[in-house]
C-alpha cells in the first residue's frame, strides 16, 4: 500500500497544491516521535472509527487488493510470505469489516464469512490441482491453507461463521475440492467430516466422490511420496470415522446433522473400496500397477495401527464381520460343480498374497469359533463366491491349529443333516470344505482319504442307517463323477464305502462309472501309486516316477519302524498288478550293494522272507547287482535324481527360509509369518520328495537308533536347513522381543517339522545332541532347546519314539527323548547338558510365564528338570546352600542369546528364580535320592569335571547333608541310613542290569560293568554299612531283631522274586547277571554281612547265616557254582567272616565246629567249596586263627584238612590211608583231586577204589557224574569230556564189581534224607535235570546182567529215556551239545557203543526176556503223547513213547541209535 494514492482525500491537499502519500505523512511522524504503546493503540482505535464512519467496505477491500476486484478476497491475509500483509491486516480488522458489510447487505455475518472462506478455499484447491498430487496439497498451499484456517477459527470463536453455509459453499466447488483440505477442516475443528458429508444432497454422489479420492490417496501412499505421513494419517482418520459411524448400533451425531445419512455414506464408501479391491484381484491385477498399489494400501487399513483410535469399541468387530460377509458373497458367479473342478487351484499357497493378507488381518479381530460360525451362517443364508470361500477355509486351517477340530465338528454336523433329510447342499458343502482343508497338508488337516475312510468305511458311517441313505450317497458320488479329479475317484475306488451285501449293486455300479471316467481321462487305477498325493496340483504322475517315490517312502517307513509298511503289504495282495509291474522293478533296480547293508537291502530281504518277491525276480536282481560290482562304472546307471533337480528345491527352501528370517526383526511383517511358514512347508515337501498324503498313521512309533543315527544326504541337508533357520530366527526374534512377545512363529515353524519329516528331524537332533553336543555354539544350543520346548508343547500329537540302548525298551514321548539324548558322563557332556537344560527351562518359563504350571510341565520332561538340578548341585557349590526369600532372582532371556553368554550366571539365576522354585515343589520333578544315584553312576571319574577330592566331598554332602535328612515325600530318606543303603544298592543293581553299564563299541562285545563310575558309589556304600555296623550292639544283628537278618538279603530276595523264572536262556542269563552283581556287592562289604558280628550260644546260627545259606542253596548253587563248588572269592569271604564272628564268642573253637556241622545239612555246598579251594584258603584261615588263639584249628576245619590230605594220599603211589568221615566230604575231596591228575594216570589210580567203603564210592560216582556234565556244559572246563567219562566208567565198574547199588543216584528226591537232600543241595538244578544224559552216556559200560540183578534198573532206564526225550522236545539240546572243537572226537566215541558185540547182545537178550510187558507199563509214565522222533538223527522208528511195548522199547538199538546221548 505504500505506493498507492488515495484520491479525494482532505488530508491529501498540502501547501501549494503538493499532494503527499500516506507513507510520507506517516514516515514524517515516526521520525519526530518516539514509539509509545499507549499512543499506538489509541491511534489504532481512532483509525478504525474513522474508517467505519467515512469509508465504504467494498472500496476498502478493493484498495487492499490493489487492482480493482468485484468480489471479496482474503488472498493477502493467507499469503504467509507477505509480512507486511500480516502486520497490517489482523483478523479483528477483517472481522469488523465483515460485520459492517453484512449489516449493509442485510445478511447474517456467518453466511457472508462462510462464503468468503469457501471462496478462498477454492482458490487454494485450484492452485493445488495444477500439481501432480490430486488429493494432497503442496507445501506452499498447505501453508496458505493454514493461515486461512486460523482466520476461520477466529470467526468460529466469535460466532461469525456458519458451518452449514460453509459446507454448502464447499460442495459448489466439489470438483476442485481436495481431500486433504476436507481432512484439515475436520482435524482443526472448522467443520467435521460428518457435517460435511451429511450436508451433501446426493448420498451416492458424495460416496462416489469419496471413493475416487480414497483410491487416489491409497495410490499416493504406496507411491512413497514426500507427504506419505500426512496421507497415512488422513487415511487412518477417514477409516476410523467410517467404521465408527457406519458400524455402531446407536448414532451419536450432532443435532444439526440428520443421523440417518452418515452411516449410509460410511458403509457405502467402505463397501465400494472392498468391491473395487475384490474385482481387481478377480481380474488379475498386475504386480506394482497403480491398481495393485491401491488394493495393497486399502487392505492395510484392516491392521491394528490403522484402527487404533476405535479398536476398543465394538465397531471394528462388526466391520470385520461385514467385510468377511462381503468377501464370501460378492459376485457369486461360480457354481458348486465349478468348485469341485477348480478347488485344487485355490489352496493357501496359490491364493493371491493380497487376499491371504486380508484374511490374516481379519483373523486378528475374530476368533476361530466366530470365523467358523460366520462361515456357516453365510453358507446357509446366501449365495457365495466359492473360490473365496474355499481359499478362506485354507487360510483358516493354516493360521489356526484349533480350526481343524472346529471344521471337523462342523462337517460332522453337515453330514448328519445331509443324510437325515437328504440335503444336497449340506453334502456339497461338507465335501468341498474337507477337500479344501486337506489340500493344506497333514499338519493342518487330515487327508481326504483318511476322512473318507473314517466317514464311510465302517458300519458306523453316515450311510449305514438305511437304504435311503445309501442311495443318497451313491447318487451324490455319481453326480460328482463328471467333475471329479482323478485322484478323488481313485480314493473312492481304493477305499470304497462299506455296503451290506444286499446293496452291493449300488457300490459296483458306482465303481464301474468311476472306472469308466478314469478310462476316459486315460488314468489307470492299477497304476496308482501306493503313496499318492491328493494335495498336489499337478497331473497324475507317470507310474514309473510314482513307483520311485513309493519305493523311497516305503524304505523310509521301514527304516523308522523296522517293519514292512502296511501299505506295501496291502498292495502285494489287493493291488498286485501295480506291485509287480511297477513297485518291485523300481525297488529292485540293480546297483552296487554297500558293504554294510543299508535300509534298502534290509527292506528287500524282509520282503523276500515274507514271500513278497518272486524268486525269479529276486534272482535276476542279485545277478544284476553282482554284474554291477564287476563294472562299477555301470553303477551310475541306477535311477538317481540329477544334482540339478535336487538342488533346485533346496534352493527354493533356502530362499523361503531367508524370507522368514527377514520378517523376524520387522514387527510390521508379523502378519505374514504364517503365510511364509506355509510356503516353507510346501518347499520342504518338494525338497524331500514327499508328494504323498499324510502317512503318519503308518508311523505310530518312530524307530531311532541313538548309538548309530543315520540320514540320507537329502534328508540331512534339508533338516539342517530347517534347524539352522530355527536357531537364526530365534536369535533374530530375541533381539527384538522376549519369548513371550514373539508371537506364534516358533509353534508354526515347529509344525513344519512334524508329520513325515519328524523322524529325520529327531535323527538329526540325536546326532547333534547325543554325539556332537559339546561342539555346538551358544545360538545352536538356544535354538535347539527352544525347539525341544515347542515339540513338548505338541507332545500329544506326536508319535512315541522307540530307541535302542541306553534308553528304556518302551516307547518314549518326544520330551523324554531329549532326556535320553543328553548324557552326563564327561566334563564336556556335563557342561553341554547344563547349557541345554538352562536354555530349555529358561525359555519355557519366559514363553509361558502367563500360563498355568501344567503347560510348563508338558513342555519339559521331568528328567530334563532333574538333570538340571543334578548339574547345578554338582558343579556349583554355592547352590548347595539353602535359599532364602531374598535370594529369589528375576529371569531374563536377553543375556542368553548374546555371544558372550555366561552360562554359570544364567544357571544360578534360573536356580533362584521364584517360578522355578515353585515348580520344583511338584512331586514328579524334584530330584530324588534315587535319581541322583542313577545320574551319578553315569559319570566317568577319569573324565569328570570334578577332581577326586571334589567328587568325594560332593558325595558326602549329597548323601549325608542333603538326601539323608530330607523327608521321603521330598525324595529323601527320613534320616534312615539303612533306607539310604537300600536305595543305593537298588540303584547299583538297576544300573548294571540296564544297558547303560555296557561299553558299546563297533568291534567289541558287551562288557559287563563297562562303566567305572560306580566305584566311588560303592565306596560310599561301604562307609554307610560300616556306620550301620558300629551303630548296633555286637550281640544284635544289624538294625533288627535276630530273626530278621540283614537288609541286603531282603533286597536280593525281592529283586530275585521280581525276575522272570524259568530255564530259558534269557531268564537264566538275566538271573545270573543279577547274582553276579549281588556277589560283587557282598565281596565289597564287611564279611560280617554274611555271618553276623558274633555268634551266641543260645542262638548260634544267626539270621544272616540262614539268609546266606538260603541264597546259596536257592540261587548261587545254580548260577554261581561250577562242578559242585562256589567261586573262591565268596568262599574265602564267608570263612573269614565265620572266623571273625566265632572269635568274638566265648568258645571260638566250639562255635566254629557247631556252625560247620550245621553246614553239612543246611548248606553242604559251602564245605565242598572249601575243599576245592583249600590250598589257598588254609593259610589265610590258619593265620587268622593263630592271631587270636594258640589252640589247633577247630575239629570241623581239621576234617577239611584231613579230607584234602586223604585225596592227596589216594592219588600218590604209596599206600592210601582210610577215608575220614563224613564219606561225602572225602568223596568230594577225591573228586576235586582226580580232576587235577593227567588222564593217563586216572585209570591206574582208580584201581584203589576197590578197598574203599561203599558209601564213599556212591558219593564219588555222583560227583563224577557232575564232573562229566560240567565238562560238556563249560567251554573252558579244565576236565576233558573223555577223561570225565573214563572216571565215571571206572567208578561204575568198581560199583558193579562190588555189587553196590547206584541207581538211587538217578532218582534223587528231597525226601531222601540219606542221599537226596545232601546231593541235591550240592549239584546245580541244571545238572540234575541232565542226569538222563549221563545215564545213557554210560550205557555201554553197564554190566550184562544189570537188568536182571537190579529190579529197578528197567524202571530207571525207561524213566531216564522219557526224561531225555522231554529234554530234547523242550529245545534244551544245546545244553548237551559238545563244543565244535571236540565234535570229531566225540563222533568217534559215539560210534563205539553202537557196535554189535557179545556183550551188547547178551544185554539185549536179557532185556527182552526179563520183564513182562504188563510190569513195564505199570512202571511207565502213563499215556503221555510224545512227538515222533523218527525224523531226527538216525532214529528210524516212529513209535510213540507214551506206551512203548517192552520188547521194542528196550531193544538195544533204541538206546544206542538215539541222537540224545553223546557217549
Amino acid at each position: 500500500m505504500a505506493g498507492l494514492r488515495v484520491p479525494n482525500s482532505a488530508s491529501g491537499q498540502g501547501l501549494g497544491g503538493h499532494r503527499r502519500s500516506w507513507a510520507e505523512l506517516l514516515a514524517g511522524r515516526l521520525k519526530r516521535q518516539k514509539y509509545n504503546p499507549e499512543r499506538a493503540q489509541k491511534l489504532k482505535d481512532s483509525a478504525v472509527r474513522l474508517l467505519r464512519s467515512h469509508q465504504d467496505l467494498t472500496a476498502l477491500l478493493l484498495e487492499v487488493e490493489g487492482p480493482p476486484c468485484k468480489k471479496l478476497s482474503l488472498s493477502k491475509l493467507i499469503d504467509c510470505d507477505s509480512s507486511e500483509a500480516c502486520a497490517n491486516h489482523s483478523s479483528s480488522f477483517i472481522g469488523s469489516a465483515l460485520q459492517d458489510q453484512a449489516s449493509r447487505l442485510g445478511v447474517p455475518v456467518g453466511v457472508l464469512s462462510a462464503g468468503m472462506v469457501a471462496s478462498s478455499v477454492g482458490q487454494v484447491c485450484t492452485a493445488a490441482a495444477e500439481t501432480s498430487h490430486p488429493v494432497l496439497l503442496t507445501v506452499e498451499q498447505r501453508k496458505k491453507l493454514s493461515s486461512l484456517l486460523e482466520f476461520a477459527q477466529y470467526l468460529l470463536a466469535h460466532s461469525m461463521f456458519s458451518r452449514l453455509s460453509f459446507c454448502q459453499e464447499l460442495w459448489k466447488i466439489q470438483n476442485s475440492l481436495l481431500l486433504e483440505v476436507v481432512w484439515h477442516l475436520h482435524v482443526q475443528g472448522i467443520v467435521s467430516l460428518e457435517e460435511l458429508l451429511e450436508s451433501h444432497p446426493d448420498m451416492r454422489a458424495v460416496g462416489a466422490w469419496l471413493f475416487r479420492n480414497l483410491c487416489c490417496l491409497c495410490e499416493q501412499i504406496e507411491a512413497s511420496c514426500q507427504h506419505a505421513d500426512v496421507a497415512r494419517a488422513m487415511l487412518s482418520d477417514f477409516v476410523q470415522m467410517f467404521v465408527l459411524r457406519g458400524f455402531q448400533k446407536n448414532s451419536d451425531l450432532r443435532r444439526t446433522v440428520e443421523p440417518e445419512k452418515m452411516p449410509q455414506v460410511a458403509v457405502d464408501v467402505l463397501q465400494r473400496m472392498l468391491i473395487f479391491a475384490l474385482d481387481a484381484l478377480a481380474a488379475g491385477v498386475q504386480e506394482e500397477s497403480s491398481t495393485h498399489k491401491t488394493v495393497r494400501c486399502w487392505f492395510g487399513v484392516f491392521s491394528g495401527h490403522m484402527l487404533g483410535g476405535v479398536i476398543s469399541t465394538a465397531s471394528p468387530k462388526r466391520f470385520f464381520s461385514h467385510t468377511l460377509t462381503q468377501i464370501l458373497t460378492h459376485s457369486p458367479l461360480l457354481k458348486a460343480s465349478d468348485a469341485v473342478q477348480m478347488q485344487r487351484e485355490w489352496s493357501f499357497a496359490r491364493t493371491h498374497p493380497l487376499l491371504t493378507a486380508l484374511y490374516r488381518r481379519l483373523f486378528v479381530m475374530l476368533s476361530p469359533e466366530e470365523l467358523v460360525g460366520h462361515l456357516q451362517e453365510v453358507l446357509e443364508t446366501q449365495e457365495v463366491h466359492w473360490q473365496r470361500v474355499l481359499s478362506f477355509v485354507s487360510a483358516l486351517v493354516v493360521c489356526f491349529p484349533e480350526a481343524q477340530q472346529l471344521l471337523e465338528d462342523w462337517v460332522a454336523r453337515l453330514m448328519a443333516q445331509a443324510f437325515e433329510s437328504c440335503q444336497l447342499d449340506s453334502m456339497v458343502t461338507a465335501f468341498l470344505v474337507v477337500r479344501q482343508a486337506a489340500l493344506e497338508g497333514p499338519s493342518a488337516f487330515q487327508s481326504y482319504a483318511d476322512w473318507f475312510k473314517a466317514s464311510f468305511g465302517s458300519t458306523r458311517g453316515y450311510h449305514g442307517c438305511s437304504k435311503k441313505a445309501l442311495v443318497f450317497l451313491f447318487t451324490f458320488l455319481s453326480d460328482l463323477v463328471p467333475f471329479e479329479s482323478p485322484r478323488y475317484l481313485q480314493v473312492h475306488i481304493l477305499h470304497p464305502p462299506l455296503v451290506p451285501s444286499k446293496y452291493r449293486s449300488l457300490l459296483t455300479d458306482y465303481i464301474s462309472l468311476a472306472k469308466t471316467r478314469l478310462a476316459d481321462l486315460k488314468v489307470s487305477i492299477e497304476s496308482m501309486g501306493l503313496y499318492e498325493d491328493l494335495s498336489s496340483a499337478g497331473d497324475i504322475t507317470e507310474p514309473h516316477s510314482q513307483a520311485l517315490q513309493d519305493v523311497e517312502k516305503a524304505v523310509m517307513v521301514f527304516e523308522h519302524t523296522g517293519k514292512i509298511p502296511v501299505t506295501v503289504m496291502e498292495a502285494s495282495i489287493f493291488r498286485r498288478p501295480y506291485y509287480v509291474s511297477h513297485f518291485l522293478p523300481a525297488l529292485l533296480t540293480p546297483r552296487v550293494l554297500p558293504k554294510v547293508p543299508d535300509s534298502r537291502v534290509a527292506f528287500i530281504e524282509s520282503l523276500k522272507r515274507a514271500d513278497k518277491i518272486p524268486p525269479s525276480l529276486y534272482s535276476t536282481y542279485c545277478q544284476a547287482c553282482s554284474a554291477a560290482e564287476e563294472k562299477p562304472e555301470d553303477a551310475a546307471l541306477g535311477v538317481r535324481a540329477e544334482p540339478s533337480s535336487a538342488e533346485e528345491p533346496l534352493e527354493q527352501l533356502t530362499a523361503a527360509l531367508g524370507e522368514l528370517r527377514a520378517s523376524m526383526t520387522d514387527p510390521s511383517q508379523s502378519d505374514v509369518i504364517s503365510a511364509q511358514v506355509a510356503v516353507i512347508s510346501e518347499r520342504l515337501r518338494a525338497a524331500l520328495g514327499h508328494n504323498e498324503d499324510d502317512s503318519s498313521a503308518e508311523i505310530s512309533k518312530i524307530q531311532l537308533s541313538i548309538n548309530a543315527p543315520r540320514l540320507e544326504p537329502r534328508e540331512y541337508t534339508a533338516v539342517d536347513l530347517l534347524l539352522t533357520s530355527f536357531c537364526q530366527n530365534l536369535m533374530a526374534a530375541s533381539s527384538v522381543a522376549p519369548p513371550e512377545r514373539q508371537g506364534p512363529w516358533a509353534t508354526l515353524f515347529m509344525r513344519t517339522m512334524c508329520g513325515r519329516v519328524l523322524p529325520a528331524v529327531l535323527t538329526r537332533l540325536c546326532q547333534l545332541l547325543h554325539h556332537q553336543g559339546p561342539s555346538l555354539s551358544a545360538p545352536h544350543v538356544l535354538g535347539l532347546a527352544a525347539l525341544a520346548v515347542h515339540l513338548g508343547e505338541s507332545r500329544s500329537a506326536l508319535p512315541e519314539v522307540d530307541v535302542g540302548p541306553p534308553a528304556p525298551d518302551a516307547g518314549l514321548p518326544v520330551p523324554a527323548l531329549f532326556d535320553s539324548l543328553l548324557t552326563c558322563r564327561t566334563r564336556d557332556s556335563l557342561l553341554f547338558c547344563l547349557k541345554f537344560c538352562t536354555a530349555a527351562i529358561s525359555y519355557s518359563l519366559c514363553k509361558f510365564s502367563s500360563q498355568s504350571r501344567d503347560i510348563l510341565r508338558s513342555c519339559l520332561s521331568p528328567g530334563l528338570i532333574k538333570k538340571f538340578q543334578f548339574l547345578v548341585f554338582r558343579l556349583f557349590s554355592e547352590a548347595r546352600q539353602p535359599l532364602s526369600q531374598e535370594d529369589a532372582a528375576s529371569l531374563s532371556w536377553r543375556p542368553l542369546y548374546l555371544p558372550s553368554a555366561d552360562w554359570q550366571r544364567a544357571a544360578l539365576s534360573l536356580w533362584t528364580h521364584r517360578t522355578f522354585r515353585e515348580l520344583l515343589k511338584e512331586e514328579d520333578v524334584h530330584l530324588t535320592y534315587q535319581d541322583w544315584l542313577h545320574l551319578e553312576l553315569e559319570i566317568k571319574p577319569e573324565a569328570d569335571a570334578l577332581s577326586n577330592t571334589e567328587r568325594q566331598d560332593f558325595h558326602q554332602w549329597a548323601i549325608y547333608e542333603h538326601f539323608l535328612p530330607k523327608s521321603s515325600a521330598s525324595g529323601g530318606c527320613d534320616g534312615d541310613l539303612e533306607a539310604a543303603c537300600t536305595i543305593l544298592v537298588n540303584a547299583l543293581m538297576d544300573f548294571h542290569q540296564s544297558s547303560r553299564s555296557y561299553d558299546h563299541s563297533e568291534n567289541s562285545d558287551l562288557v559287563f560293568g563297562g562303566r567305572t563310575g560306580n566305584e566311588d558309589i560303592i565306596s560310599r556304600l561301604q562307609e554307610m554299612v560300616a556306620d550301620l555296623e558300629l551303630q548296633q550292639d555286637p550281640s544284635v544283628p544289624l538294625g533288627h531283631t535276630p530273626s530278621q537278618g540283614h537288609f541286603l538279603f531282603g533286597i536280593f530276595g525281592r529283586r530275585l522274586q521280581a525276575l522272570t523264572s524259568g530255564w530259558n536262556v534269557a531268564a537264566s542269563l538275566q538271573r545270573q547277571r543279577e547274582l553276579l552283581m549281588y556277589k560283587r556287592i557282598l565281596l565289597r562289604l564287611p564279611s560280617s554281612v554274611l555271618c553276623g558280628s558274633s555268634f551266641q550260644a543260645e542262638q548260634p546260627i544267626t539270621a544272616r547265616c540262614k539268609q546266606f545259606f538260603h541264597l546259596v542253596n536257592s540261587e548261587m548253587r545254580n548260577f554261581c557254582s561250577h562242578g559242585g563248588a562256589l567261586t573262591q572269592d565268596i568262599t574265602a569271604h564267608f570263612f573269614r567272616g565265620l572266623l571273625n564272628a566265632c572269635l568274638r564268642s566265648r568258645d571260638p573253637s566250639l562255635m566254629v565246629d557247631f556252625i560247620l556241622a550245621k553246614c553239612q545239612t543246611k548248606c553242604p555246598l559251602i564245605l565242598t567249596s572249601a575243599l576245592l579251594w583249600w590250598p589257598s584258603l588254609e593259610p589265610v584261615l590258619l593265620c587268622q586263627w593263630r592271631r587270636h588263639c594258640q589252640s589247633p584249628l577247630p575239629r570241623e576245619l581239621q576234617k577239611l584238612q584231613e579230607g584234602r590230605q586223604f585225596a592227596s594220599d589216594f592219588l600218590s603211589p604209596d599206600a592210601a590211608s582210610p577215608a575220614p568221615n563224613p564219606a561225602w566230604l572225602s568223596a568230594a575231596a577225591l573228586h576235586f583231586a582226580i580232576q587235577q591228575v593227567r588222564e593217563e594216570n586216572v585209570r591206574k589210580q582208580l584201581t584203589k577204589l576197590d578197598c574203599e567203603r561203599e558209601e564213599l564210592l556212591v558219593f564219588l560216582f555222583f560227583f563224577s557224574l557232575m564232573g562229566l556234565l560240567s565238562s560238556h556244559l563249560t567251554s573252558n572246563s579244565a576236565t576233558d569230556p573223555s577223561k570225565a567219562l573214563d572216571v565215571c566208567a571206572a567208578v561204575l565198574e568198581c560199583l558193579e564189581k562190588r555189587k553196590i547199588s547206584w541207581l538211587a543216584l538217578f532218582q534223587l528226591t528231597e525226601s531222601d534224607l540219606r542221599l537226596g537232600r545232601l546231593l541235591l543241595r550240592v549239584a546245580p538244578d541244571q545238572h540234575t535235570r541232565l542226569l538222563p544224559f549221563t545215564f545213557y552216556s554210560l550205557l555201554s559200560y553197564f554190566h550184562d546182567d544189570a537188568a536182571i540183578r537190579e529190579e529197578a534198573f528197567l524202571h530207571v532206564a525207561v524213566d531216564m529215556y522219557l526224561r531225555l526225550v522231554q529234554l530234547f522236545v523242550a529245545g534244551d539240546t544245546s545244553t548237551v551239545s559238545p563244543p565244535a572243537s571236540r565234535s570229531l572226537e566225540l563222533q568217534g566215541q559215539a560210534g563205539q557203543p553202537c557196535g554189535i558185540d557179545n556183550k551188547s547182545s547178551s544185554f539185549s537178550a536179557a532185556v527182552n526176556t526179563s520183564v513182562p510187558e504188563k510190569e513195564l507199563l505199570t512202571h511207565s509214565r502213563g499215556n503221555v503223547k510224545t512227538p515222533t522222533l523218527g525224523h531226527v538223527g538216525d532214529v528210524t522208528n516212529h513209535s510213540c513213547l507214551g506206551h512203548v511195548p517192552a520188547r521194542l522199547a528196550m531193544r538195544r538199538h533204541c538206546f544206542c541209535q538215539s541222537p540224545f546221548p553223546v557217549v
